[in-house]
C-alpha cells in the first residue's frame, strides 16, 4: 500500500467521522428534545448502536457505493480525492450553517463529480444514481408515512390512557425507538464509506479478485463514524428536535420508529438513502398527524432547499478538487 493510499484511507475515515459528528443530530435529536435523555448520555446511547450496526446489516451499501455509481476502472486516488474532498467541504458548510443536509449525498455527488471531470457523462452508472435520486423522495416520504401511520395507530390505542401514563410508557419505549434509529443510521451510512475505501483499494491492486469489503475496512469505518457520533454535532439538534415541530415522548417514538423501519428497508435493498432526509419526513408525519399548522413548514422547505442543493454543489466541488490535483499531476 503506498503512501497516497493510506492518506486517502485516513481522508475517507475523517470524512466518515464528519458524517457521524453532522448526523447525530439525527440520532439523538428526538430523544433529547423530548427530555428523555441528556445529551452527554444520548450520544454515548447512539455511539454505541453505530458501533454495533454491522452485526445486523449485510453490505448491500458498500457495494452499491462501490461498483454501481461510477465506473470501476475509471477510479484512481484523484476521483477518490475529489468525491471526498467534495462531501466535506459541503458537510462542514452546512454543519457550520445548522442545516440538516446529506452527508450520504453529499459523498456520492463528490464522487459523480469527480469522475464526470475525469471521464465525462460516460463514467456515470445512470441507473445506479437515477435510484439513489428515487431515494431522496422516497426516504422522507417513507418515513413521513410511517410515522403518521404510527401516530394514528398509538393514538387509538391510548385514547383510554391517561396523558401521564401515555408520557410514563412511551420514555421507556423511545430507549428502544433511539436505538433501533442508530442502528439503522450506522448501517446505512458507514457502508458509503467502505464502499470509497474498498473501490480505492481494489484500484490501486491492494485487493484482487471479487469485489468485497475486508474486515479491518467495516471495523475502521463503523468505529469512525462512532467517535463522530460521540463528539456530537449540537448545531442541529436544535433544528430538528425543536424547530420543525414539538415533540413529546409518544411522538418521538412514533418518528423514531418510522424513521428506523424506512432505513432498515433500505438498507437490506442496498439503497443509498439519507438518514436526515428519513428522519425530517418522519417529524413531519408526527407533527402533521397532530395538525399541520403544528408543522414549521418555512424551517422544513429550507431543509428541502438544502437537499436539492447537495448533489450538485459536492459534485462541483469533487470536480474541482479532481481538476486541481490532476493539472498539479501532471
Amino acid at each position: 500500500m503506498t503512501l497516497a493510499t493510506a492518506a486517502l484511507i485516513g481522508l475517507a475515515l475523517a470524512f466518515d467521522f464528519l458524517n457521524g459528528l453532522h448526523d447525530s443530530a439525527n440520532s439523538i435529536a428526538t430523544v433529547v428534545s423530548t427530555r428523555v435523555l441528556r445529551p452527554s448520555f444520548a450520544v454515548i446511547w447512539a455511539a454505541f448502536f453505530n458501533f454495533i450496526a454491522f452485526l445486523f446489516f449485510g453490505l448491500h451499501v458498500a457495494n452499491t457505493i462501490g461498483n454501481g455509481l461510477v465506473a470501476g476502472g475509471l477510479v484512481d486516488p484523484a476521483v477518490i480525492f475529489g468525491a471526498l474532498t467534495g462531501a466535506i467541504v459541503w458537510n462542514v458548510l452546512t454543519w457550520l450553517l445548522g442545516i440538516p443536509s446529506s452527508s450520504s449525498h453529499a459523498l456520492i455527488g463528490g464522487l459523480v463529480g469527480a469522475a464526470m471531470a475525469k471521464a465525462g457523462p460516460g463514467a456515470v452508472i445512470w441507473g445506479g444514481l437515477s435510484t439513489v435520486a428515487s431515494a431522496i423522495v422516497l426516504s422522507p416520504v417513507t418515513g413521513f408515512l410511517l410515522a403518521l401511520l404510527l401516530v394514528l395507530a398509538v393514538s387509538w390505542a391510548s385514547v383510554r390512557t391517561t396523558p401521564f401514563a401515555v408520557d410514563r410508557r412511551f420514555r421507556v419505549l423511545q430507549f428502544v425507538s433511539s436505538s433501533l434509529l442508530s442502528l439503522g443510521h450506522g448501517g446505512n451510512d458507514a457502508q458509503k464509506t467502505m464502499g470509497i475505501i474498498t473501490v480505492l483499494l481494489f484500484s490501486q491492486g491492494v485487493l484482487q479478485g471479487e469485489f468485497h469489503v475486508p474486515l479491518w475496512v467495516v471495523l475502521a469505518c463503523q468505529a469512525a463514524m462512532a467517535l463522530g457520533t460521540l463528539a456530537g454535532g449540537w448545531r442541529i439538534v436544535r433544528t430538528m428536535g425543536t424547530r420543525i415541530t414539538h415533540l413529546k415522548p409518544m411522538q418521538g417514538f412514533c418518528a423514531e420508529t418510522g424513521g428506523a423501519l424506512a432505513l432498515f428497508g433500505a438498507t437490506w435493498l442496498g439503497v443509498p438513502v439519507s438518514t436526515t432526509h428519513t428522519l425530517t419526513g418522519s417529524i413531519i408525519g408526527v407533527g402533521a398527524a397532530r395538525r399541520t399548522s403544528a408543522v414549521r413548514w418555512g424551517v422544513a422547505r429550507g431543509i428541502v432547499v438544502a437537499w436539492v442543493l447537495t448533489l450538485p454543489a459536492s459534485a462541483l466541488v469533487g470536480a474541482i478538487c479532481y481538476w486541481l490535483v490532476a493539472t498539479l499531476a501532471r
